[in-house]
């Protein structure tokens, strides 16, 4: 067995960012397609609540898409309004991806892009 290591999702997956009221979207997408049970297991609505409850977020809601091995979180409450009712500066919340992508996970040392 591979010698497990804690890395940030950016290093074994992708992510996209979209908005709709004041809901974001955000898609997770493994590079390699076999660490999408890993993922399944460690990136849990709770743990993407507790990373954007500081920006207000109430709810996660995640969607599991297992025939294209990635999932989607619609994350309620975190866009201060919408991109119309919101003076802040990402108002569409594309940077959000980024931040769950700063999430940790354990995963094989093998899998770990360089």
């Amino acid at each position: 067995m591979s010698e497990m290591v804690e890395v940030p999702l950016h290093a074994v997956a992708h992510s996209r960012a979209g908005d709709k009221g004041n809901r974001c979207n955000l898609s997770l997408i493994p590079y390699d397609p076999a660490l999408y049970p890993l993922l399944a297991d460690q990136v849990t609505e709770a743990r993407v609540l507790e990373l954007f409850r500081h920006r207000g977020a109430t709810r996660v809601t995640r969607y599991d898409l297992p025939s294209l091995q990635s999932f989607n979180f619609v994350v309620d409450d975190v866009l201060e309004g919408g991109v119309n009712g919101s003076l802040n500066l990402d108002g569409h919340g594309k940077t959000n991806s980024f931040r769950l992508l700063s999430l940790t996970v354990r995963v094989p040392a093998g899998a770990v892009r360089r």
